[in-house]
């Protein structure tokens, strides 16, 4: 296509003869959205096409001018992909210029294809099918990520690590069984993903400005062409509505804090501190002063993504929050929100399932630390209930001395001598230390969801059937 088009009468010419001179240069800034509605212009030709198809099946154009209307518009697609096509400011958006360039190529049969539509459910379709299409890859980078988490745990079925509440070692746990918790909130993200499909699943065109049309026009057919279940059923609420934008965008934070929660335990599990996992040099940096430094940059810029992410979608139900029925120009603020919440998620997913595959896992340190902090004083509370018949309250208060007892001498619960035990309750026996080491203690959770190896295997199973 030629150069980027100077001529007021021609960026006008779209706009009818109401408009005799050109728009300021102010007003041009602020009105075009080509520099990035230029995204959708795969939907924007597929879109017609389909437009087009149905208008000749309808009698409404001839299948002359329909044919010639979709050569001109794969003629575009190959320019746009090729690189070959320029975008003009002039036009200001990728309507306009999609629908220019095949006036050049096709000549008066270009001007028939806007037969009975509008830029009001032009838009709304070109923006639901990427929507839609970005949703599918979301849910695929979910699936990727869930199976990544489904191997570690598998491997990692009986390796101990401690649980913890408020950062403080709380249970022993199964790393196994800490995969599968993210496993879950991820599956919740998905099955969201889901449902935003089946939601959206309407097609747009046909709706026109917001009033539909006076043509014989047949909606389910180009409803059908594009993929959609069936066509929306108010042409008002069509032009006007985002929610599948605002969807996406609540979908993307939602599973942008997920990746965050995982992204800070990283962060923290590659301490030296903690010492429980070790990612190689492909999701690490160095410093440019301290040599011995090995820090989780990729973790960090994933926890930073939910900020940004959590933002766009702030910021389009802010822009939507006071528009009355049916379309305001203000809803075309609407779509750099969503295109960079899902290039942010993209690559937060594709990042983190990397880390999770790539991370060696430590662990002897994760069992020399399931045992610290008395982290089984629960199994010996239980044990009491159990065997001595004690009500749990005063089980509770027996392990409490037991635990302080344990503290004043410096070592674990298992290492206080049966005599000691004894002299907190009499009716504690030798019996009482089948259940105070960490393995004894994750073994015995048996119940549903719990972290007992067989469960969690259980678990994994359950998930892979359905991954």
């Amino acid at each position: 296509m030629a150069e980027d088009i100077k001529d007021t009468k021609s960026s006008n010419q779209m706009w009818g003869g109401r408009f005799a001179s050109g728009p300021s240069a102010i007003m041009e800034e602020i009105n075009a959205s080509i520099g990035f509605d230029k995204k959708l212009y795969a939907q924007d030709i597929r879109g017609s096409k389909a437009h087009a198809t149905m208008l000749a099946h309808q009698g409404i154009i001839s299948v002359e001018d329909k044919d010639k209307i979709l050569h001109g518009l794969d003629t575009i697609l190959s320019e746009i992909e090729s690189g070959n096509f320029t975008f003009s400011r002039k036009l200001e958006d990728i309507h306009m210029n999609v629908e220019a360039r095949l006036a050049e190529l096709i000549g008066p049969a270009a001007g028939r294809l806007h037969t009975a539509r509008s830029r009001n459910d032009q838009v709304a379709l070109d923006f639901r099918l990427w929507v839609k299409e970005e949703l599918q890859k979301t849910e695929a980078a979910l699936s990727g990520l869930i199976a990544a988490f489904l191997d570690r745990a598998e491997e990692h079925a009986d390796t101990v690590m401690p649980g913890f509440t408020h950062l403080q070692t709380a249970q022993p746990v199964t790393f196994g069984h800490h995969c599968m918790a993210y496993v879950e909130m991820f599956g919740r993200d998905r099955q969201r993903v889901r449902h935003a499909i089946e939601h959206l699943d309407e097609s747009p065109i046909g709706a026109a400005a917001l009033a539909g049309t006076g043509y014989d026009i047949d909606r389910h057919m180009t409803a059908k062409a594009l993929g959609f279940r069936e066509p929306t059923r108010n042409s008002i609420d069509t032009v006007s509505d985002r929610d599948f934008a605002l969807e996406f965008l609540s979908i993307a934070s939602i599973c942008a804090v997920h990746l965050s929660r995982l992204a800070e335990e990283i962060v923290i599990w590659s301490t030296p501190q903690f010492g429980f996992i070790r990612l190689s040099d492909a999701f690490s940096t160095g410093s440019s002063i301290m040599p011995q430094k090995k820090n989780p940059d990729a973790a960090e810029l994933v926890r930073a993504k939910t900020g940004r992410i959590n933002g766009s979608l702030i910021a389009l139900l802010t822009v939507m929050k006071g528009l009355p029925l049916a379309y305001s120009k203000d809803m075309q603020e609407d779509k750099e929100q969503v295109f960079d919440a899902a290039e942010s998620l993209e690559l937060a997913i594709a990042a983190m399932t990397g880390m999770v595959t790539d991370m060696t896992i430590r662990t002897d340190k994760m069992k020399a630390a399931a045992g610290s902090g008395y982290s089984t004083a629960t199994d010996l509370a239980d044990w009491l209930v159990r065997e001595a018949g004690l009500p749990f309250r005063d089980a509770h208060h027996v392990t409490g001395n037991a635990v302080a007892m344990a503290e004043k001498k410096g070592c674990d619960l298992a290492e206080l001598s049966l005599e000691e035990l004894q002299s907190i309750n009499a009716a504690i026996t030798a019996d009482v230390f089948n259940v105070l080491t960490v393995e004894a203690s994750v073994a015995s959770r048996k119940s549903f969801g719990g972290t007992a190896p067989s469960e969690v295997r259980k678990q994994i199973a359950w998930w892979r059937a359905r991954n």
